[in-house]
Parts: structure tokens; C-alpha cells; sequence
């Protein structure tokens, strides 16, 4: 897991050619441009559209939220901010899954049927990086 945090960071800094190097970009929490789904979970974009390519983001779930059981093309790493989550695979025993809070790191490989959920009485804010563009497929 460490190793994986540490290509994720790794990834970040240095994915990024010389020849794009820019002006140091700042977003100043006030000025996050939250976007809000029908099950109200709301999206702050950081780096990349989300629906065609590999992105950055900030997520916000509300307390209880559990997804149903899905897949993702790309593979999701997480650093959660706020509340505690839990991740599990389709068929893993959903009474007692393992959580994880503040500073905690995950990531659920493409294509891995999985539920996630906000198991804490507050809301989850998550940092998330997908390695491609994000989808939400529905399994069985």
C-alpha cells in the first residue's frame, strides 16, 4: 500500500512534462466549484473532466451513503479528508467491513466489483485520482 501511495505521488509530480510546466495553480477552498448529483454526492473538479479523461477531484458524500455494488474502467486511488469509509468487494460480508478515516489512503483496481460507503455520522470529503475517465457500472 505504501508503494502505491508513493507511485500515485510519484505520478503527480512527475507525469507532468517539462514542456507543460506552468504557473503554480492555486484553488482556494472558497472558490471550489462543487457540482451535485441526484443522490447528492457533490463533485469539486481539481485537474481534468472527469467523464473523458484521467482526473483529480474532491468528493463530498453524505453520512450513510452506500453505493450499490459497481465497477470502474480506470483505477481509484483516495486520500479521505473528512468521516470515515469503508470500501469492500462484491461478496465480502457488508455487517463488519473494515474502515478507514482522516489521512487514510485506498485504491480499488479497474475493474473490480466493489461497494463504498460513508459509515460515519458525518459527511466523507475524499481527494480522489482516477487513471482514466470516470464511469459508475452497475453489477449484479
Amino acid at each position: 500500500m505504501r508503494q502505491s501511495l508513493i507511485s500515485l505521488f510519484a505520478l503527480m509530480v512527475f507525469g507532468v512534462s517539462q514542456a507543460s510546466a506552468g504557473p503554480v495553480r492555486l484553488i482556494d477552498a472558497t472558490e471550489m466549484n462543487w457540482e451535485t448529483t441526484p443522490e447528492g454526492v457533490a463533485f469539486a473538479a481539481l485537474q481534468g473532466d472527469r467523464f473523458h479523461e484521467s482526473y483529480q477531484a474532491l468528493v463530498k458524500l453524505p453520512s450513510g451513503t452506500i453505493s450499490p455494488a459497481h465497477v470502474k474502467s480506470a483505477n481509484m486511488y483516495g486520500i479521505v479528508r473528512q468521516g470515515q469509509t469503508a470500501h469492500y468487494a462484491r461478496g465480502d460480508a457488508p455487517d463488519a467491513p473494515a474502515t478507514i478515516g482522516p489521512g487514510s489512503f485506498y485504491h480499488i483496481p479497474a475493474g473490480l466489483a466493489h461497494v463504498s460507503a460513508c459509515v460515519s455520522q458525518d459527511p466523507c470529503m475524499k481527494y480522489l485520482y482516477q487513471d482514466g475517465a470516470f464511469d459508475f457500472l452497475v453489477t449484479e
